[in-house]
């Protein structure tokens, strides 16, 4: 690891040099910018050097997401019977040229760098010797100003969980250190869940369990860890940390909306809600078509009350018989007299003088 912890001093150093020359010699903000730039442009020093891997990573993950249906078909197919199934998705990898681990591949590349930076900050501590100081291609003079760079007065060879002792050494306040130790965690936790919410919900669950359970992983598991370790890194490797995660989220959602998933990326828990939602609303109509529903709906209910609507179906085909033959149709009921004194009706507009002649 010696070759990692040399190569991670020398990018930086090489920022510091740059910026060195840039900016002002003292503190700004109770800041070395110098310092706090040069861990800043190490992360983009990396990521330009991975970003054909990340390329990989995004084909990768199309390729995934291409071959959904047929990984259906095969949990459909080989249900109950886990070690068929697990061959044949192997074998489907194989036929389709997919590697399911190269979606990690970018992240854990940079493991080592973020092990080599954590080494190197924790190596920059006073009372070293001068052999000690000089190590990884540093020089006296870069050391001891790497151990007194601040960022808003906290070293950022500090940490969180330093003590008294440690923080007395370096002629620090221990809370300038937690305030900015603190939120630098809180800010870690926050856009490492981000960086991998914003992926899953733009491309959704995988359907393969195994992919699924990273997927989880990377969603809930590494913010986790973070929140956990978060407090013993120092401030220096929490910048790496937090500047990573930004630069993430700006490419992905750079790559997510020029290249967008194909449809099949959806998942089937997605699809399962957009499927139950769909045929609710074409079970329940809206609007007009509610109310002539209902009507129809008291209309039957009603001629069912009244025997099935047989007699009136009756009724009906009579009249229209007689209708057909010339001859008046019949009374539905019975008839009734007129009133007393009641003014005859003309025969040919009704049929109450018809009743009163008869």
């Amino acid at each position: 690891m010696a070759g990692i912890y040399w190569l991670i001093s020398k990018v930086m150093l090489f920022w510091h040099t740059v910026w060195d020359s840039i900016l002002p010699d003292h503190r700004v903000l109770s800041t070395n910018w110098q310092w706090v730039l040069a861990i800043v442009f190490l992360v983009i020093t990396v990521r330009v050097v991975l970003f054909p891997i990340f390329v990989k990573q995004i084909k990768s993950q199309r390729a995934m997401q291409a071959i959904q249906p047929k990984m259906k078909e095969l949990q459909e197919k080989h249900k109950g019977d886990r070690e068929t199934l697990q061959k044949e998705v192997m074998k489907l990898y194989q036929e389709e040229k997919v590697n399911p681990l190269m979606g990690c591949l970018p992240m854990f590349l940079q493991i080592p760098v973020f092990i080599g930076l954590l080494h190197v900050l924790r190596h920059l501590r006073p009372g070293q010797s001068e052999h000690q100081q000089t190590l990884y291609g540093w020089t006296v003079k870069e050391f001891e100003s790497a151990v007194d760079a601040r960022l808003f007065d906290a070293p950022i060879v500090a940490k969180f969980s330093s003590s008294a002792a440690d923080l007395l050494k370096i002629d620090a306040s221990s809370t300038a250190v937690k305030i900015v130790a603190a939120i630098l965690v809180a800010l870690m936790i926050t856009t490492t869940y981000l960086t991998q919410r914003q992926m899953i919900k733009k491309t959704g669950w995988n359907t393969d369990p195994q992919q699924r359970m990273i997927q989880k992983f990377m969603l809930y598991g590494i913010p986790f860890f973070t929140l956990t370790s978060g407090w013993y890194f120092p401030i220096g490797v929490i910048i790496y940390w937090v500047t990573n995660n930004a630069i993430t989220l700006g490419q992905q959602y750079w790559v997510l909306h020029k290249y967008p998933p194909p449809a099949s990326a959806t998942t089937s828990t997605t699809a399962n809600k957009a499927g139950g939602k769909q045929a609710a609303d074409a079970k329940q109509p809206s609007g007009f078509g509610a109310l002539f529903s209902k009507a129809r709906e008291q209309a039957a209910a009603q001629q069912r009350a009244n025997g099935k609507g047989g007699p009136v179906k009756a009724t009906g085909a009579k009249a229209n018989g007689a209708k057909a033959n010339g001859a008046a149709p019949e009374p539905a009921g019975p008839t009734r007299a007129p009133k007393p004194g009641a003014k005859p009706i003309n025969p040919k507009k009704g049929g109450a003088a018809k009743r009163q002649s008869g």
